[in-house]
Formats: C-alpha cells, structure tokens, sequence
C-alpha cells in the first residue's frame, strides 16, 4: 500500500506548487486517463486511417482491374490482426518481455543480416530490404525498432543504479552503429533516421547531458551530409527538396504534387473521395503521401485533428513514464513515444515540404501491412504500460468488471514486474548444516552461532 500511495503524495504536492500557474481539469488527472487517451488518439487515427486508405487507394485499383475496394478491405484485414496484437501486447508480463529483449536483439540482427543476401532477401526498387512471406513483406527494420527500443530500456534499467555517461552510451551507440551498417548496404537511409529517433529517446530518457545530445547532434548532422556526398541520388533527393520546380517531371514531381493537393484542399477540404490527385497524379498517394490527400480531400480541419492526436498520443506517453515506478518502463515509454511522434512528424513535414522526402510512413494511417500490425502492437504496449501505474493498479482492483474483462485485460499483479534471472547451469547446490536441521526436528532450542556473528576467541 506504501508504494502505491507514494507517486499520489507527490503528485498533490506537486499540484498544490503549481496552483497559481496552470491547472489542468480534473478528468486529465485519473488514475487511467493515461490507458484512455492511448486507446482513443490511437483509435481514432486507425479509423482515419483505414478511411483514408479506402479513399486513397480506389482509382489505382480500378485502373489496375480490381475491385475499387480491394485495397481498403485488405487494410481492414490487416487492422483485425493488428488489433488482436494490440489485445496480446495488454496482456504481456513486462517481466517475460524484459527477458525475451536479448534473445530478440540477436534474431534482429541475423534477419538484417540474411536480408542482404541474394535469393533470401527481396530486393524492391534497387533496394534489398523485405523477406517475401507469400502473403505479404516482412521488412525486419520495422521490427527491429521496436526491438532496439526494449533491449535498450532493458540494458539502462538494469544498469540504473550505476549509471554513468559512458553506461549510457557503451551498450546503445556500438549496436546503433551496427545497425546503422547493415540497413546502409539494403540501402535504407529512412530506417537508419527511425534508429536514430529511438537512440534519442533512451539517452533522454536516460537522462543524458544536453551538451552530449549536442554534440550527437552535429555529428548526425555531418553523417547526414557524408552518405548525401557519397551515394548520387540522395544528393538529387536533397537537391529536389531545395527546389523542387528545378525539375517538375522528375525528382520534384511528388513534393509539387503533394503542395498541390494541400493547395487545394483549403481550410474545409474539396469533400470525402473528391481528391484528384489521387488519379494517378501523385506517387504513392496512399502510403507515403496520405497526409497529401488527407488535407485535400479534408483540408487544414483534418490535418489539424490529425496533428492534435499524434499530439494526445506524445502527451499520454510521457505521462506514462513520469507516472509509473518502473525504470524499464519509463525508458520504453519514452523511446517509443519518440519513435512514433517523431516518425508521424518527420512524414508531415516532408510533405509539406520542410524535409527531403524520406520514405517513412504515417504510422496508424498510411497503408502497410505489416507496418500496421506493428504499429497496434506498440499502441498495445504503451497501454499496457499504462495500467501499470500504480494508482491505476490501485484503481483497476477497485472497479467492478465483467468476466470478459477480467479476461481479456486482467489487472497488473504490481507496478514493478521483477525480472527473473535465468537458472544457472552447473550451480553448486547451497551447503545445509545439517546439525541445525536435525535439532528443529528434534524441537530442540540450541542455539546456533549467526553469520553476521564472529565466534569468542577460543571457542569450537
């Protein structure tokens, strides 16, 4: 009971401080507002999602002969399995993941490294970067994230006590380079860029200096201008961003396209399905550019909604690491909110033309199998996570809930889940004293000499 009043004393001392400068209303402050606002903003952009996506993808599918409902009904296929994912992830022992980030690491890491091989990997647009499943594309890089994401939070909480600048950054920056090697032979520079936003994430929440973030800064900074010297057509990509019109018909066609159909859309947008850009005028208009069509077809109303929830989704996650007890899922929480706000921000943005175009997706709304299976399990996670703070746990055991959902969402046994160490192969067995066993049997009283105890000089 200590432990689970403990975070609430602090937080109405805190609230008491803060009273002459910004009160927030009283429903943003329960003990699961954090699960709600998860389970809602990611919702809610599922469901734009998996509209957009219809809307998006029905002119190419009819003129490829298909049905115009072919794709959208395929993303809702695929939303079915991410969401029975999601409900997998609520019910995930925090303790059995942590003891699983290792093992995963290294299957990572073999999957990256097979995907390079002819004949495994499949190779997409001069770019070897999926496996082919039959039924879909695996890209193990999009696993490997959210992989990198627990060992790092992993190997930093149990680290915790101890922790240095160089604790910090010995086990995270030689695996990102690692990773950062093998996804630059596929060649994929956008997966390299979603490595580095969940790198970002451990060491802040890590709580890394900023001069060091800094310093990382600039070096990304000079890495960034390194790979656009050497590789021809990232410096055409990088050319193309800075002045798109030089060529219309070629490297700026998609970047025009998309101002355009932002242009049009206005402040109401031209209405559901009207979009003409999706008329085989803009490349990839269901997938990478979807905000592009979002804002045409709902104009600057609906890109503001979708803004404002990956917003409520930024908040909810660094709410659940400023509330929960956990050093593991404090870390977690923050490199994955990094990681999902930072990749909706970095596709935003490069569409309305702040950023060289990337490649990275809208997550939760751009069209991609298993790229939304994945994205629900994360939303899962961050959920599960939530009802593990301790005055939701407090809450959760108050509530009077159905048999389904004491079965589908049972209540976290704690709000620390203890990691068990493997059992040691080998291990001499601990030594009994046999003569104190035999007098507790016998219901003797001799007392025996303690450990913490030395024995008189003389004695036997």
């Amino acid at each position: 009971m200590t432990d689970l009043a403990a975070p609430r004393a602090r937080r109405a001392r805190a609230s008491g401080r803060g009273q002459g400068v910004l009160r927030l209303p009283g429903w943003l402050d329960g003990p699961l507002t954090s699960f709600h606002l998860v389970i809602g903003a990611g919702g809610l952009l599922l469901a734009i999602g998996l509209v957009m996506v219809f809307s998006a993808s029905s002119v190419s599918a009819a003129l490829d002969h298909e049905p115009v409902w072919a794709p959208g009904v395929k993303q809702l296929l695929w939303a079915g399995i991410g969401l029975a994912a999601m409900l997998a992830a609520l019910r995930l022992p925090v303790g059995l993941l942590r003891r699983w980030t290792r093992p995963l690491m290294g299957l990572v890491l073999l999957a990256l490294l097979l995907v390079l091989v002819p004949g495994i990997g499949l190779q997409l647009n001069g770019a070897r970067q999926w496996f082919n499943l039959g039924f879909a594309n695996l890209q193990p890089s999009e696993v490997g994230k959210l992989v990198f994401a627990l060992w790092g939070a992993h190997v930093l909480a149990t680290r915790d006590r101890y922790l240095t600048t160089r604790h910090i950054l010995v086990p995270l920056l030689p695996m990102f380079g690692l990773i950062c090697l093998l996804l630059l032979r596929e060649p994929d520079f956008g997966g390299v860029v979603s490595f580095g936003l969940v790198l970002i994430g451990l060491l802040w929440g890590a709580g890394l200096r900023l001069r060091y973030l800094g310093y990382g800064l600039v070096g990304a900074v000079g890495f960034v201008v390194l790979m656009v010297q050497i590789a021809p057509y990232r410096l055409a990509r990088w050319t193309s961003f800075l002045d798109p019109f030089a060529d219309p018909n070629g490297k700026g066609l998609q970047a025009i396209r998309g101002m355009y159909a932002l242009a049009t859309g206005g402040f109401t947008g031209v209405g559901l399905g009207n979009s003409r850009m999706k008329w085989n005028l803009l490349p990839h208009a269901e997938s990478d550019y979807i905000f592009a069509i979002i804002g045409e077809e709902l104009g600057f109303l609906g890109c503001l909604v979708v803004v404002v929830l990956y917003g409520v989704l930024a908040w909810a996650g660094f709410r659940i690491a400023r509330r929960s007890t956990d050093r593991f899922i404090q870390l977690a929480s923050v490199a994955i909110t990094v990681w999902l706000v930072g990749q909706a921000a970095m596709n935003m943005l490069y569409v309305v033309g702040f950023l060289p175009v990337t490649g990275v997706t809208l997550p939760l709304i751009s069209a991609g199998g298993t790229s939304l299976v994945l994205t629900l399990f994360i939303v899962g996670l961050l959920a599960r996570f939530a009802r593990a703070e301790p005055e939701a746990i407090a809450a959760l055991r108050d509530l009077e809930r159905g048999r389904l959902a004491r079965l589908l969402l049972p209540v976290p046994p704690r709000a620390v889940d203890p990691v068990r160490p493997p059992r040691q192969r080998g291990r001499r067995p601990a030594r009994v004293d046999h003569r104190q066993v035999a007098v507790r049997q016998a219901g003797g009283h001799r007392q025996m000499p303690r450990a913490d105890q030395p024995r008189r000089r003389g004695a036997r």
